[in-house]
């Protein structure tokens, strides 16, 4: 008996009208299309994070073995043959190694030096706009997010005034549908547009730190090859091996 009649209070409770599901539905086509642009936007935001997180660390760790490795050998052109393929640092010097072997055309010796500072330099701008790609979209997504969601507050809100009109009076039943559609595409505007924010921050800080980096292996390259090869950076020495313990000395023998 009990049981029929908690099962009839539940069957005769009030459906909730007022969830995302009967925000959308009320919302029609104007809030259903923000929802899917802002959804898109998230998604594309998400994407260029990992992807650019995932080719800035290769980058960074290529750079951490660089010293250790492409320095050791007795030539830039040694050291390039031991670097991975398509990788930032490689393409830096075998452009050093193109404009090395494109001295000879030039004239003075300030052709030359300028010719191969500017191969460099070029190659560095290539390398530093491949990974700017993708930045602007984050950037655009973080300015237009909050827009996009205050386009459907606007739209939220006109409804819930026009339910007002109709109904004569500013009932809850009338405006809560209306006002919560409202609310929910403000706050998915600052949900999409916030992590944008910080994504675009956090890889603009990691491509200046490369970008140094990169700057900085460009000269040492610049300077090998202007000395024929006699000036190189500091090589990381290998980790020296354990010193074996000294074994103690024989006892003098009992007279």
């Amino acid at each position: 008996m009990l049981i029929d009649l908690l099962a009839a209070a539940a069957n005769a409770a009030p459906q909730n009208k007022f969830g995302f599901k009967e925000a959308l539905e009320q919302g029609g086509f104007i809030a259903q299309a923000t929802v899917v642009i802002l959804g898109i936007m998230s998604f594309g935001s998400f994407f260029i994070l990992f992807t650019k997180w995932f080719e800035q660390s290769k980058i960074l760790r290529q750079g951490r073995d660089l010293r250790s490795s492409f320095w050791r050998a007795g030539s830039i052109k040694e050291g390039t043959a031991k670097l991975e393929k398509n990788s930032a640092w490689r393409q830096i010097a075998e452009d050093g190694l193109a404009a090395e072997e494109q001295h000879s055309k030039m004239t003075q010796a300030t052709d030359a030096h300028d010719w191969l500072v500017g191969s460099l330099a070029r190659s560095e701008a290539s390398i530093n706009a491949r990974l700017a790609g993708g930045l602007p979209f984050l950037a655009t997504v973080g300015a237009t997010a909050p827009f996009i969601g205050l386009f459907g507050t606007v739209v939220g809100i006109y409804r819930a005034l026009i339910a007002i009109g109709l109904a004569g009076s500013a009932s809850i039943d009338k405006v809560a549908g209306p006002v919560g559609e409202a609310l929910i595409m403000t706050a998915l505007g600052l949900l999409v547009a916030v992590p944008a924010v910080l994504a675009y921050n956090y890889l603009q800080a990691r491509n200046k730190r490369i970008a140094e980096q990169l700057q900085s292996f460009s000269t040492d390259v610049l300077a090998n090859i202007n000395s024929n090869g006699a000036v190189k950076p500091a090589v990381i020495a290998p980790a020296a091996a354990k010193a074996a313990p000294a074994k103690p000395a024989a006892a003098p023998a009992k007279p």
